[in-house]
Order: C-alpha cells, then structure tokens, then sequence
C-alpha cells in the first residue's frame, strides 16, 4: 500500500486557502480514482482508499489542523506498517517556490513548514517523499500567516489549477513507479523567488481547539 497526504487545515473557513494546496491535490486524486467513495474518519483524518493505476492507495488529509499533520501520518504509518522512504508522499504548498511550480524530492528538510516538521518529528526520519507546490512568497508588508491562510485570487487560481493537476499526475507515478520516477518526469529547472528552498516559514497556523497536547 502507499499513502498519499494532502497537508491542510479542516472545515469550509480552510476550502480553497493557499495553505491547502496539498489537500486540493487528494480531492482531485479522490474524484479521479474513488469517485463515489466514502469518507471515513480514521487516524485523525479523513481517508478515501483507492486503486491508483494498480496500486491500492490510501488518500489521506489531516484534520488535526496543520501544525499536527504528524499525528495522522504516523498512526497510519504504524498501523499499515508502511516504510516511509518508499510508501508515504506527503504533498504540501510551499511560498519558496512560484505559483505554478511543482518540485519533488525524496527526503529532506521541512523547510520551516509547520505540517512538514511535526511530520518529521513524530516519524523520527525526514526520509519520505514530498511534492511541493509553489505558492510564491508573501508581498512585502504582509504578515506571511495572513498571505497563506488567505484565499487564491481567480488570477492565482489559474495559475496554480494546472500546477494541482500536474502534482495529481505526480502522485499517480508516484504510486505506481515510485519517486525516483516522479522527480525525472515531473521536476523542472525553477530558481524559487526570493528565498532559497530551506528557508524559514514563521507563520502560526491554526490549532485545534481541543488539542492539549505539548
């Protein structure tokens, strides 16, 4: 089994928000491959089990609000004994890169991303693949937490509705050929404006209220 992550935060106030992105790209690849399929709430996400090009996958998005996401991956991780350097694609926006990129990558750092970091932390590794998708970088002036929790303008959508699409089409070989695949057929030469791919994401995403955890 894979697992395919979509980073985001929950409930209709989040719908459509940059910081959804990831998310965005599970609801294609649901309608795509389990249209019809219904939704259950198991590890602290909403999960859809489909057949991706052969492969039986589990799409998956978080509700435990994005600072969190690492307690969804993990329980499921543990629960299905996934390897997480072959079986786990996390896809997350990402302001380091522009609007409309798309970059994938075996393994690394989080970058500053809250939900890539909590991730990494309760997994105890940063081996996992991810996707990316460009946002582009706050304006000047403008607190970056406002920037990604704001909406897409219809300018930004369509630019960035194709780059969803194409992180859809990533997963796809992802599931069925692995991440070395992915990254030949998916990643492009893009210079990320304005900051360099590891740089610091300060923004204080929303948490859930019931949450009384460390």
């Amino acid at each position: 089994m894979k697992m395919i992550v979509g980073l985001g935060n929950p409930g209709q106030r989040y719908e459509r928000t940059r910081h959804n992105a990831g998310a965005a790209v599970v609801d294609r690849l649901v309608r795509r491959h389990a249209p019809g399929e219904p939704v259950r709430s198991r590890f602290n996400a909403d999960c859809v089990e489909a057949v991706v090009r052969g492969e039986r996958c589990l799409l998956m998005k978080p509700v435990t609000y994005m600072n969190r996401s690492g307690i969804a991956v993990s329980e499921a991780v543990r629960f299905y004994k996934l390897d997480p350097a072959r079986d786990v694609l996390v896809v997350t926006d990402d302001v380091a890169l522009p609007p409309g990129a798309i970059r994938l990558r075996a393994f690394g750092g989080a970058g500053g991303h809250n939900g890539l970091s909590d991730i990494t932390q309760r997994l105890g590794t940063d081996g996992y693949a991810r996707c990316r998708i460009g946002i582009g970088a706050s304006p000047p002036l403008m607190d970056q937490a406002d920037y990604v929790l704001g909406r897409f303008t219809e300018d930004e959508m369509a630019v960035v509705s194709p780059a969803l699409d194409r992180a859809a089409d990533a997963a796809e070989t992802f599931a069925a050929e692995g991440i070395e695949a992915a990254m030949n057929r998916f990643n492009v030469r893009a210079e990320p404006r304005g900051r360099g791919p590891d740089s610091k994401q300060d923004e204080q995403d929303p948490i859930d209220p019931g949450w009384t955890g460390g």
